[in-house]
């Protein structure tokens, strides 16, 4: 069996060369852009993207609509509310007036039983 052998500059030099040559045939073997299938994969491509964006657009307007609607019904629930305490206020004040009127006639009952005698 024959020992590893130590490349040489001359051995290295033209490995590197052929390194460069196979990345230079790679490159030219690329299609150009105006290659059939280039042109198709690129219409494919924006495609794609037109429809992500018109997604995106109806995401964004299904998020206003109900970034609206939760407005309306916050404004809704604020009303109900204002309505609820102005009817609760009512409420109490006519409570309020009716004690003060069985106040009032207890007081006069009060006063006229003490005239009598």
């Amino acid at each position: 069996m024959s020992g590893f052998k130590e490349p040489n500059f001359a051995d290295r030099q033209k490995a590197a060369m052929q390194a460069r040559q196979n990345i230079l045939n790679k490159f030219r073997a690329q299609p150009g852009p105006d290659d059939p299938e280039v042109k198709r994969r690129q219409a494919e491509r924006e495609a794609i993207a037109a429809a992500r964006a018109k997604a995106r657009e109806a995401k964004e307007a299904e998020k206003a609509e109900q970034k609206r609607r939760e407005a309306e019904a916050a404004a809704a629930e604020a009303a109900r509310i204002a309505r609820e305490k102005e009817e609760e206020a009512a409420r109490q004040a006519a409570l309020e007036a009716e004690q003060k009127a069985k106040r009032d006639a207890r007081y006069a009952a009060r006063k006229t039983k003490g005239k009598k005698k």
